[in-house]
């Protein structure tokens, strides 16, 4: 498989403090790629610049062969890379169909046509329904946004993310705040996103990892740390060191070793 998603030496210092330092990462086009780490590795960071929602101290980033290292973020996200966040975003007074029409109609270059005649609006609706069947919430569909359970909510951004029409998802913590129940839903809901797609996801649940990703990369003091498959990386010993104290089996055996810098993740 070819690489969709690469980057080169990538690099982000916030005064002085070096968050992201010389990370080169290849996704391949089609897996679902796991980024893990202690808090404050760079993680987020690395999707921000990623994102182009900051901008790199050093390195380069290319997507679909394109360099898109100082390419506005707005345009990155209709280039087809887009990403979700960890705190659900989306429109509480409105229904849940009402929330996936928007996201439909702002892929499509008119995101004001909510005031027009139902007529019109209509245009929007297949897709709408489509999107609300990929993820599970067609039953949900009159329902008020604001109203839903907590993993019925994320099931709604990931659909309003999918309107988007990414080459390439980008996940932050998908699973963050959920229950058993939940998390499996979400990865349910994940597996079937990533058919004809990529997933890049930032995940603490180890088990979710081990079950959904084809490769992984670990982060530490915002530097590669290790790289390949889960049971690549969950043997090697400088990963159950760094990753939040954890062995093996998960379970915590010390307090984290990494630094924590408060503000990135």
């Amino acid at each position: 498989m070819s690489h969709i998603l690469e980057t080169q030496g990538l690099s982000r210092t916030f005064n002085g403090f070096h968050a992201v330092s010389d990370v080169s990462l290849s996704v391949q086009e089609g897996s679902i790629h796991a980024l893990i780490g202690p808090n404050g590795a760079g993680k987020t960071t690395c999707f921000n610049l990623l994102t182009r929602f900051i901008d790199a101290t050093a390195g380069r980033i290319h997507f679909q062969g394109k360099d898109i290292t100082r390419t506005p973020a707005d345009a990155v996200a209709r280039g087809g890379l887009v990403r979700s966040f960890q705190i659900s975003a989306v429109f509480g007074q409105l229904s849940v169909f009402e929330n996936v029409r928007l996201a439909v109609q702002r892929r499509r270059g008119h995101s004001l046509d909510w005031w027009r005649s139902d007529k019109v609006l209509a245009a929007y609706d297949e897709r709408t329904h489509a999107l609300l069947a990929e993820a599970g919430l067609s039953e949900w569909a009159d329902h008020l946004a604001g109203e839903l359970p907590y993993g019925r909510k994320r099931a709604l951004e990931l659909a309003t993310t999918l309107a988007l029409e990414p080459r390439v998802l980008l996940l932050d913590e998908p699973m963050a705040g959920m229950g058993a129940e939940d998390i499996a839903q979400a990865a349910a809901l994940i597996r079937q996103a990533a058919r004809g797609r990529t997933v890049l996801m930032v995940e603490h649940n180890l088990s979710v990892v081990a079950d959904l990703c084809d490769r992984i990369t670990v982060l530490a003091r915002g530097e590669v740390l290790a790289e390949g498959d889960y049971a690549t990386v969950s043997k090697d010993p400088r990963v159950v060191e760094a990753y939040l104290g954890y062995g093996h089996a998960g379970q915590r055996k010390h307090h984290n070793p990494v630094a924590v810098e408060p503000g990135h993740g």
